[in-house]
């Protein structure tokens, strides 16, 4: 049972349908589902397989050199578009936090606005750094700017009920590239592991996005 009571989970469920319902009657919105994940070199994910000989196939339990430079895993953030077909996908250097969530917004609200999109509904969790003042402030001063200009898009956020992963499309993707990506029996190093995550998402790679607390 989740900790919230049915009727609270019912209510954010409701609002989340009703604004799916609306992005459909309008042509200048779009609706996207977002989410972070984090793609590990280390971990393997369940999966079945056929073998010739009648063997299943084993995933030989991986460890890091001790002079290797790369991480042990690759954070990103993520946003799946349904009517479009595509996921938007930035990966960062260290993990999510307020900072890097804002940049992630501003960068899909210009992917957004070259499309000829007036409002993107941001269908997403209850994770701390969609919570914080500071994305909270960050939203509200953009919507504010696209308001007085004019121009680009607004952001409207639509928070899910807490423990509630099957209402956002975009977790079972997740699972399937992290089983299509798997290398059965060799530590791939990061620059492959991320080439491997665009493959299986058909999304294109671009620069990460880094914390303003991070030095060059």
């Amino acid at each position: 049972m989740d900790h919230e009571s049915r009727s609270g989970i019912r209510q954010k469920k409701d609002r989340r349908d009703r604004l799916i319902a609306l992005v459909a009657t309008r042509p200048d919105w779009l609706l996207g589902f977002q989410d972070e994940t984090w793609w590990s070199r280390l971990a393997r994910p369940g999966l079945s397989s056929w073998s010739e000989d009648g063997r299943p196939l084993r995933l030989v339990e991986q460890a890091v050199a001790r002079h290797d430079p790369d991480p042990n895993a690759l954070a990103c953030y993520g946003l799946w578009l349904p009517e479009r077909c595509e996921t938007w996908l930035r990966c960062v250097d260290g993990r999510p936090v307020s900072a890097l969530t804002t940049q992630f917004l501003g960068w899909c609200a210009d992917e957004a606005t070259d499309l000829g999109m007036t409002t993107l509904v941001l269908v997403w969790d209850n994770a701390g750094w969609h919570l914080s003042h500071a994305v909270r402030d960050w939203l509200r001063q953009h919507n504010q700017t696209v308001i007085r200009s004019g121009a680009g898009t607004r952001l409207v956020p639509c928070f899910l009920p807490s423990r509630s992963p099957w209402l956002n499309p975009i977790e079972p993707k997740w699972g399937h590239a992290k089983r299509r990506m798997v290398e059965p029996d060799r530590l791939l190093g990061l620059a492959e592991l991320e080439e491997r995550v665009c493959d299986a998402l058909a999304c294109p790679r671009h620069e990460h996005l880094v914390s303003p607390n991070i030095v060059a």
